[in-house]
């Protein structure tokens, strides 16, 4: 993996591809910043600010979701499918999380690991 991934990138749009490695960092990071911000907003009885914090980890979830979702050669519209319970998140894990991304060029761009 690139540790010198581009996280503003990253987090903040929807062009482009990127492959499981810098996806699956994305993911790590989101989870480990909203449990480290939960955790503090519980110490301080701020609880409620949790909701807001929750309404604006969405958008870099997103971005990070669409640009996986283009390396399967898919609009960014199918992180949708994580609305459908149980079954859609199961299918989006197993779409973005596990399978490779499509080889060669699409609509989205080059293949991130073409690069190299």
């Amino acid at each position: 993996m690139d540790f010198n991934q581009d996280w503003k990138y990253l987090f903040t749009s929807f062009e482009g591809r990127i492959n499981r490695a810098p996806f699956w960092a994305g993911v790590v990071v989101l989870f480990l910043v909203s449990l480290v911000v939960t955790f503090v907003l519980g110490l301080l009885h701020l609880s409620w600010l949790g909701n807001l914090f929750a309404l604006v980890m969405v958008y870099p979830g997103v971005a990070l979701y669409a640009k996986r979702w283009h390396d399967r050669s898919k609009s960014g519209w199918w992180s949708l499918v994580m609305l459908v319970p149980l079954l859609g998140l199961l299918y989006a894990i197993y779409e973005i999380g596990i399978q490779e991304g499509v080889p060669e060029d699409n609509q989205y761009g080059s293949n991130p690991l073409a690069r190299a």
